[in-house]
């Protein structure tokens, strides 16, 4: 069991170390990755892109977890977006076996529309799983 972890970080390390340089910044490009860790959160917490990019969050660590957007925390002519296909913020919190992504997994959703979008992790939004997009 020691060693799988060992090897699963270390590949982390190695997928990270490899896309350093399109994290987080405000470079444009077509995709952002987002770790979803071991430690309750998202890394990079913040991350800026310019629209028509696709963020995709993957989920490095051995237990569930959900993307899923603030209805309040998106811009107003914004797609919702939440892991699970959720329309609603109420509806993934009612829900949330259903938007889980397991260990391995991943979740991408394009932005298209400018401005600042804020989300969490259901199960451990209490542990301060909590993310921003900037789009511009």
């Amino acid at each position: 069991m020691y060693r799988r972890r060992v090897l699963r970080l270390g590949g982390a390390a190695l997928a990270l170390s490899a896309t350093a340089g399109c994290l987080g910044g405000g470079v444009s490009g077509d995709s952002k990755h987002v770790s979803m860790a071991e430690d309750f959160a998202f890394s990079p917490e913040r991350v800026r892109i310019v629209p028509e990019t696709t963020v995709r969050w993957v989920n490095d660590s051995d237990v569930g977890h959900t993307v899923t957007a603030y209805e309040a925390g998106i811009p107003e002519r914004a797609a919702y977006f939440a892991s699970g296909g959720f329309e609603a913020e109420r509806a993934a919190r009612n829900d949330v076996q259903g938007g889980l992504i397991a260990a391995g997994e991943s979740y991408e959703h394009t932005f298209d529309t400018p401005g600042t979008y804020e989300y969490l992790c259901v199960p451990h939004e209490s542990s301060g799983m909590t993310g921003t997009v900037v789009v511009g």
